[in-house]
């Protein structure tokens, strides 16, 4: 029986236009879902957004209710000129200056940047930094969104933005956990899997999820199979890499949230999916589409939780 006084949904359902609709409201109303999600199609202006987010709060009974959205800078921006401004791409900031320090501080005052432009429109959590460390061959769905391909340039880098969204009152998520980098093909479109061995994950792709564990308390999943770890199955829904990489090796203890289920990574109806996630040990399971009956039928086969602490304090 779902507690509308206690329980959530442990799912972030997203929306289909600017506005909701009666059913949407009634449906998120009924559900009580951890949060929201809003993409491009969400977003015309900001008074727009502000009355969306608001209207968006009304409907749930928990505070602060996380409201997501992908505000890299570069190609992945969902806020879109010429309402908002569009931070550079990561991989831009140490192609204008071989200058770590520069690179960052200027990465930091950007971020607060987009953090205030969130904060005025009621966005609090900012699905950003990337902190995936690509080689080469791999595929370009990372590409300019990764500050460099050496760990040590992406701790740095990334640390600067975690701060500046932080010191402006916005949730910063690193994605993708444990790393995305070496995939030779796209997540969205295809399921990829790394053969790297484990020491070599651990030596470079792990190392800038480990530095940063600390610092954040939200972490979204990659949809990659790592076959040195587990050959069966993606982060996303591996006990294996959550419980043994992700929280032992990595250290990361915050908030696990899957990146996207409606992408062609995962095979299943999405009742499987975020089953599957969350036994695996992801503590959200993220869908994107903004389709009624999809999220109905979430809403009617998912088991609702207690809520979960959505800003914890960092260690």
């Amino acid at each position: 029986m779902f507690n509308s006084q206690t329980d959530m949904l442990p799912i972030i359902f997203s929306l289909a236009r600017t506005t909701l609709s009666d059913a949407e409201k009634q449906l998120f109303t009924r559900s009580q879902p951890a949060g929201f999600i809003l993409f491009q199609r969400n977003c015309e202006n900001p008074n727009q957004v502000k009355q969306l987010t608001d209207a968006l709060r009304e409907c749930i009974n928990q505070k602060d209710i996380p409201i997501l959205i992908d505000q890299e800078g570069g190609r992945v921006t969902r806020l879109q000129p010429p309402h908002w401004w569009v931070a550079p791409s990561a991989s831009s900031y140490l192609q204008e200056t071989n200058d770590l320090r520069v690179a960052a501080h200027r990465a930091k005052i950007d971020a607060k940047h987009i953090a205030q432009d969130l904060r005025n429109i009621g966005i609090n959590v900012n699905c950003s930094p990337v902190l995936d460390c690509p080689i080469p061959e791999a595929d370009l769905v990372i590409g300019t969104r990764a500050y460099s391909n050496l760990p040590s340039e992406i701790i740095t880098m990334a640390k600067a933005v975690i701060e500046g969204f932080q010191e402006e009152g916005v949730i910063p998520v690193i994605k993708h956990i444990p790393g995305h980098g070496r995939a030779l093909v796209d997540s969205h479109k295809a399921l990829p899997v790394v053969e790297a061995s484990l020491k070599e994950l651990s030596e470079r792709d792990f190392l800038p999820f480990k530095a940063l564990a600390k610092s954040v308390t939200w972490a979204m999943s990659a949809h990659v199979i790592y076959a040195a770890i587990d050959s069966e199955n993606c982060a996303t829904t591996s006990p294996i890499i959550i419980q043994e990489i992700i929280r032992k090796q990595i250290g990361f203890e915050g908030i696990l949230v899957t990146d996207d289920l409606t992408m062609k990574a995962l095979s299943g109806d999405l009742v499987t999916k975020v089953n599957r996630s969350l036994k695996a040990g992801c503590d959200l399971a993220l869908y994107c589409d903004g389709k009624l009956e999809d999220m109905e039928f979430l809403a009617d086969n998912i088991t609702p939780v207690k809520p979960i602490l959505f800003n914890p304090k960092i260690s």
